[in-house]
Formats: structure tokens, C-alpha cells, sequence
């Protein structure tokens, strides 16, 4: 099993080319600029500031890679969707994400899911490409403690009419079990 509490930020970089070369499996994680791709990296490695985690959507926008345990690495993808500052996300996500996917060190992604909101049209966009290039995918719900169960079971009934993939995990910052099947399924 994964130590996820050894972990440490490894670089930075713009794209594959200066990614690490220690050919470690890489688990990517995408999701909305203000999903709380950071604030997840830091709960599941049990970390208070590994990842930085910005008030202001968009703060990603270089593949930022974590090694965990010396036996994986998580790669923080830039964001999509809302930014301030006028940076367009989109643009910057399609530029960055280009080779990426070809990656034979790709093992997983995570797509992380504000659990509050509806599925964005670019959401659904980036389920269909993962699904389309045969990379499995685990959905997380992330700020799962704002939930009751009706809204959980709505979330779940959301992803189904996708019709990709079965797997989903609600996580929350607040409560560390939220991420115990999850560890476990990475």
C-alpha cells in the first residue's frame, strides 16, 4: 500500500518534455479552476501546504508534479473554466494538456468534481476525451460535507447519465476518512 503521507512537491513545468524522468506512474488530477485540486492534494497526503491553495481560481497553470511515497507521482493539471485576471483557462488547459495525454506514464486521472454544481459542458468534455484514449478514471466529489444524501444521490444520477465510468468517491477536507476507499482503490 501507498505511504500518501510521504509526500513532497517535485517541480513545476510547462509541458512532458521537462517532466520528471524517473518514469514513476503518474496519477492526473483535472478538474475546474476552483474545485480544490490543491486542497486535495494536501488532505489526501495529510499536508497542510504541499500544494498551494489560492483564493482565487485559476492560480494553476503549469503541470505541477508530486512524488508520493517515491512510487507515484499526482500531477496537478492547470484548470478550466473561470479564472480572474482574464486569463483564458480554456485555452491555456487545450495547450498544456496537448501531449500530455499520450504519456505512457498515465496510469489514472481523477477527475474532481465541485459536488455543489451541475456538470460544466467542459466537464463533460474532458470525461469523454479521458474515456476516448482508454485511461481510467475515478470521479471525486470534492466539498462533500455541504451535502445531505438526496444531493449525493443526485450527483451520482448526474454522472450515470454521462455513461462513462461507475467509480465516484465524495471526499471532503474536514473529514481525512473521506479518502480511506480512495487510497486504496489508487
Amino acid at each position: 500500500m501507498i505511504n500518501f503521507n510521504v509526500a513532497e512537491f517535485s517541480k513545476s513545468t510547462v509541458d512532458l518534455a521537462n517532466a520528471p524522468k524517473d518514469n514513476l506512474p503518474e496519477v492526473l488530477l483535472c478538474g475546474r479552476s476552483n474545485v480544490g485540486k490543491s486542497s486535495f492534494i494536501n488532505a489526501i497526503t495529510n499536508h497542510k501546504s504541499l500544494a498551494h491553495a489560492s483564493s482565487k481560481p485559476g492560480h494553476t497553470k503549469l503541470l505541477n508534479y508530486y512524488k508520493i511515497d517515491n512510487r507515484i507521482y499526482f500531477v496537478d493539471a492547470p484548470g478550466y473554466g473561470y479564472a480572474s485576471g482574464g486569463v483564458d483557462l480554456d485555452k491555456l488547459f487545450a495547450t498544456t494538456m496537448e501531449d500530455y495525454f499520450v504519456n505512457p506514464n498515465l496510469k489514472l486521472v481523477l477527475v474532481l468534481l465541485d459536488s455543489r454544481r451541475e456538470l460544466s459542458n467542459e466537464d463533460i468534455e474532458l470525461i469523454n476525451f479521458v474515456d476516448s484514449k482508454h485511461i481510467p478514471l475515478l470521479f471525486i466529489f470534492t466539498k462533500a460535507d455541504k451535502l445531505n444524501q438526496k444531493e449525493k444521490a443526485a450527483c451520482i444520477k448526474h454522472i450515470k447519465e454521462v455513461g462513462v465510468g461507475e467509480e465516484y468517491y465524495f471526499t471532503s477536507i474536514l473529514t481525512p476518512q473521506s479518502f480511506d476507499k480512495l487510497k486504496s482503490k489508487i
